[in-house]
């Protein structure tokens, strides 16, 4: 099997994802908040989708679906618990799922905290994580709550270091200068904005990162470093007693930034 991932911009700053079979020219799509790039990019490249996968129910990944189920007719896997527009495979944590036509095996990862029932999908080493985790940020509460959240992202943290990380925004340097404000003296961060200015100037996404680069300046992934939870605790003049409660204030601080 041949397997390539591509990223089609959407709306302002989305990416969807496409895994392409090289092999039969199939592709499955994830997170369709749109559908008029996929569709152009099926007929230049005569690639057939035969699947789309959904993150979680938010507008911005899902209202492409429709469309795209109606002209292609094709299942739709997602989150059990949310609405999810022509959804054919309700979806819980720990299941796997296999799209024989592609040849994908994913497990399914529980990852609510943007959303309550927001789900990610882990094939090899490669995890698409929908709003859970951006490069250098995280996705807000919108749903799901800051403990919620903060599990999910110590989940994440949890898998190998070269887990590659596939979100659906290009946020990167907005949250680089977030996490610059937290942690002035890392000198990752900087490296990172200086990658990463370099790539958006060639029009080239920022993503997808790994886990090891993110765990290096994502100040989400860094609620337990000393560093970072003297800055939460100057900032917010709250007590910080542990991660949750430097995450938790941490969250609220980037939301007002």
């Amino acid at each position: 099997m041949s397997i390539t991932i591509k990223p089609i911009p959407s709306l302002t700053d989305n990416y969807i994802w496409l895994f392409i079979n090289t092999l039969n020219s199939t592709a499955v799509i994830v997170d369709p908040g749109t559908s008029a790039g996929c569709e152009n990019f099926f007929e230049q490249e005569k690639i057939r989708p035969v699947a789309i996968l959904a993150t979680h129910r938010h507008w911005d990944h899902v209202n492409g679906i429709e469309q795209l189920v109606k002209k292609y007719d094709i299942p739709v896997y997602g989150p059990a618990t949310e609405f999810i527009p022509c959804l054919t495979t309700p979806l819980t944590e720990n299941e796997r799922i296999r799209i024989p036509e592609s040849g994908l095996d994913l497990q399914v990862m529980d990852i609510g905290g943007h959303t309550a029932g927001h789900i990610g999908y882990l094939t090899g080493n490669k995890l698409f994580c929908g709003d859970t985790l951006f490069s250098a940020g995280c996705g807000r509460l919108l749903g799901g709550t800051a403990a919620q959240l903060h599990a999910s992202l110590n989940r994440i943290s949890q898998l190998p270091d070269d887990t590659v990380i596939y979100c659906t925004h290009e946020y990167t340097l907005d949250n680089l200068r977030f996490a610059q404000a937290v942690e002035p003296d890392n000198q990752d961060i900087q490296s990172r904005i200086d990658e990463v200015k370099a790539l958006r100037a060639n029009n080239l996404p920022s993503l997808p990162v790994t886990l090891e680069m993110e765990k290096r300046y994502n100040p989400f992934l860094r609620t337990s470093k000393k560093s970072v939870m003297l800055a939460v605790a100057k900032h917010s003049g709250q007590q910080i007693k542990n991660s949750e409660d430097c995450f938790r204030y941490l969250r609220m601080w980037k939301d007002g930034f």
